[in-house]
């Protein structure tokens, strides 16, 4: 048996998003899981947003902080009345300071099937490049 067959699946819950600020949102505020990756052009975050639409996602990018806000309704119609409920609703919020390195205007921002896509382009300065010694 390989080592990755022989690995528990565990399933994470949603994470409230726990802060000394007073919250003005009414109802629960959750911190979205995330990933992220590097490359020498870019930085690319995936952040799980379920049932989040493109029309209820907001990110605003000011001062250098990157802010990432969706909303997620109950599923359920008016005259339906809730048996079991497993399936928390309410607001994302992610908060990410940038640094010089992103090329904030090259920001670009894709949601697919529950998880948001941002790739964060370097500037052209912050790319690592090899410079050629010639014999002179």
């Amino acid at each position: 048996m390989t080592d990755t067959t022989s690995r528990e699946m565990k399933v994470q819950d949603k994470k409230e998003v726990a802060t000394a600020a007073e919250q003005t949102w009414p109802g629960v505020i959750f911190a979205p899981s995330v990933d992220i990756f590097e490359t020498d052009q870019q930085i690319t975050l995936l952040a799980d947003l379920p049932g989040v639409t493109p029309e209820n996602m907001t990110i605003d990018l000011r001062d250098n902080i990157l802010t990432l806000t969706g909303e997620v309704a109950p599923v359920g119609g008016a005259e339906e009345k809730e048996i079991l409920v497993e399936y928390d609703t309410g607001r994302y919020y992610r908060q990410f300071t940038l640094s010089d390195v992103i090329d904030q205007a090259r920001i670009d921002a894709q949601l697919k099937d529950g998880v948001l896509r941002l790739t964060l382009p370097k500037v052209a300065k912050a790319a690592p490049r090899t410079i050629t010694v010639t014999a002179g």
